[in-house]
């Protein structure tokens, strides 16, 4: 069964580019547009959402150098 969302926003957001996560559910990762709630959500598998949020790290050099 699904979890409820626990909705939540990035430190790093701004107010002109706002978006928020929840990712306390196991099966689903959601996103959506701060500004237009009512216009949906995406959802995506928690190893989707963390190769995503890897690669804008290693873009921004935010990750460790191995």
């Amino acid at each position: 069964m699904a979890e409820e969302p626990n909705w939540r926003t990035s430190s790093y957001t701004t107010h002109e580019s706002c978006v928020e996560v929840a990712d306390n559910d196991p099966y689903l990762v959601r996103i959506r547009d701060t500004k237009a709630r009512t216009l949906g959500e995406v959802t995506v598998q928690p190893v989707a959402w963390k190769a995503f949020v890897d690669f804008c790290k290693a873009a921004l050099g935010l990750l460790p150098q191995r």
